[in-house]
């Protein structure tokens, strides 16, 4: 989940620039596009992976119900926010639609809640 929430805060920046790029009135070139998806997708994938097998890790390897913890309630809302924040991405990838300033906002909260619960993680650490 490490690598996801990096990801996600690398996709960030890259959508910062392009934000930048976009109020300053300039041109946003492909590649600027390119390395935001780099870091996204994958960031999108690994995250509601993670989220996936968190609870099976809880039951499997700790012998805990899966979601008894504020860990995993915070996590359920980074899952979602990972999930919405994607399928916004993808919209505005296909040009389906122009979700801009909803895809960013979420993009933000994305990477606040996933601090949270990485830092609420850590006392379930063996």
């Amino acid at each position: 989940m490490l690598v996801a929430i990096a990801l996600a805060a690398l996709a960030l920046r890259a959508g910062l620039a392009l934000r930048r790029a976009r109020h300053a009135g300039a041109r946003r070139g492909r590649a600027l596009f390119e390395r935001h998806y780099r870091f996204a997708k994958p960031a999108v994938v690994l995250g509601v992976t993670g989220f996936a097998l968190g609870p099976l890790s809880m039951w499997a390897l700790r012998g805990r119900a899966p979601f008894e913890t504020v860990h995993a309630i915070v996590g359920v809302v980074a899952a979602g926010l990972f999930a919405a924040t994607g399928l916004l991405g993808r919209r505005l990838e296909r040009g389906t639609d122009r979700p801009i300033e909803a895809h960013a906002r979420l993009g933000v909260a994305l990477i606040l809640a996933s601090a949270a619960a990485a830092v609420m993680g850590f006392v379930l650490l063996p």
